[in-house]
C-alpha cells in the first residue's frame, strides 16, 4: 500500500478540470480578473481519464472533479464517459456551483455521474447576488430540482459558513434540505489561498454550527463516513436526512487526511493549503510511459508530510498564527 510520511494511503483524488468560474464568490476568488491558466496547458479529456487511471492503480478510489466550476468546461460528460468504467473507481463525484446544472444534468447522468455536491451558501436571492457577484440563484434551485428529477443520489449542499454573511442561515439551509431530500454539510470558513482576507474572527465554529441547529433539531452523531473523510455526520433523530460539518479550521483532521489534488494543468498537489504543486503534465506531454509517472507520484506521495490545518491550529492557540505569512495556491487552481 502506498503511504505518505504519517502512513497515509492514497484513496481520494480530487481532479480540477478548469481554473475559470462565473461566479466571483467572496471566500473563493474574489477578484475581478485573474491570470487564467493558458488553454494549451491544461490538460485533455485523454491526458486527464490516463491520470486517473494512474491513480486509481496506486490505490485511490474515489474521484471528484472540481474547478474553478467544473460544468464551465465544455463537453465535460466526455470526461466523465471515460473515467466512469475504469477499474477500481468505487465513486465519482461532481463538485459544481449548480449554474448550469439544470441544462447538463441529463447529459452527466447519461454518462454515468451519480453523485453532486452543489454549494448554497445563502436561500436570499440579493445576498447570493452580493456573494457570488456575478450568480443568480433562480438557476441554482432549478439544477437542484432537474438532479433530483433524474435520480442524482446522493446530491449534497456545501454551505461555506461565515460570520457576518450568512451564519443566520443555517437553519433555514437546514430545513431546505430536509424538505427536498438533500443532505448538506456546512464548512467552516478556511484560509484557502491568499486572496480572501481570512481571519479566525469570520470562522463561525462547528460547536456554533451544532448550537445553531441544536435549537430547532435534534441531531445523533454518526462520526466520519470513513477515517479519511472530512466531514463528520450527523442525523436528524426523526429520520429527516443528513448533516455533516467540515471542521478543518477548529477540529482539524489532517492525521487522516488522504486526498491528492490534481490542477487543471497537471500538476500533483498533496494539501489544500500547498503552495506549489508536482508537475505531471510534462511527463505525459513527452512521452513517459505509466509506470514512469506511476513511480514519480509515488515518491511525492511518499515524501509528503503536509498537515498545514494541525499547524495552523496549534499556531492559533498560540495567538501566533498570520495568514498572510503563509502563501498558498488559490482555490480557483485546487479545486477544493
Amino acid at each position: 500500500m502506498l503511504q505518505d510520511t504519517y502512513n497515509r494511503p492514497l484513496r481520494d483524488l480530487r481532479i480540477s478540470v478548469t481554473d475559470r468560474c462565473n461566479y466571483r464568490c467572496t471566500y473563493c476568488m474574489p477578484f475581478d480578473e485573474y491570470a487564467w491558466i493558458p488553454r494549451a496547458e491544461v490538460l485533455t479529456y485523454e491526458e486527464t481519464a490516463r491520470l486517473a487511471q494512474i491513480f486509481l492503480g496506486l490505490g485511490a478510489e474515489k474521484i471528484r472533479l472540481t474547478g474553478g466550476e467544473p460544468l464551465a468546461r465544455k463537453n465535460l460528460e466526455v470526461l466523465i464517459r471515460k473515467i466512469a468504467p475504469l477499474a477500481g473507481l468505487k465513486e465519482l463525484c461532481l463538485t459544481t456551483n449548480g449554474a448550469y446544472l439544470a441544462e447538463k444534468a441529463a447529459a452527466l447522468k447519461s454518462a454515468g455521474l451519480v453523485r453532486l455536491n452543489v454549494s448554497l451558501d445563502t436561500l436570499e436571492p440579493e445576498k447570493f447576488r452580493r456573494l457570488t457577484k456575478r450568480g443568480e440563484l433562480g438557476p441554482v434551485l432549478e439544477g437542484l430540482e432537474e438532479a433530483k428529477r433524474l435520480g442524482f443520489r446522493p446530491i449534497k449542499l456545501n454551505a461555506v459558513i461565515e460570520r457576518g454573511v450568512n451564519e443566520e442561515e443555517i437553519l433555514p439551509l437546514a430545513e431546505f434540505a430536509r424538505a427536498r431530500g438533500f443532505a448538506i454539510r456546512y464548512i467552516e470558513y478556511m484560509d484557502v489561498g491568499n486572496a480572501n482576507d481570512w481571519n479566525l474572527a469570520k470562522v463561525v465554529s462547528k460547536k456554533q454550527i451544532l448550537a445553531a441547529l441544536g435549537a430547532r433539531f435534534q441531531l445523533r452523531e454518526k462520526g466520519r463516513q470513513e477515517p479519511g473523510a472530512p466531514a463528520v455526520d450527523y442525523e436528524y433523530e426523526d429520520g429527516g436526512g443528513e448533516v455533516g460539518i467540515i471542521a478543518s479550521v477548529t477540529e482539524p483532521f489532517c492525521g487522516a487526511c488522504a486526498r491528492a489534488r490534481l490542477t487543471a494543468d497537471g500538476k500533483l498537489v498533496t494539501c489544500l493549503f500547498a503552495d506549489h504543486g508536482h508537475d505531471l503534465k510534462s511527463l505525459v506531454r513527452i512521452g513517459a510511459s505509466d509506470e514512469e509517472i506511476r513511480k514519480d507520484i509515488e515518491a511525492v506521495w511518499q515524501a509528503r508530510r503536509d498537515r498545514y490545518s494541525e499547524e495552523r491550529f496549534v499556531a492559533l492557540n498560540a495567538s501566533r498564527y498570520q495568514p498572510r505569512e503563509h502563501s498558498k495556491m488559490e482555490m480557483i487552481v485546487l479545486g477544493g
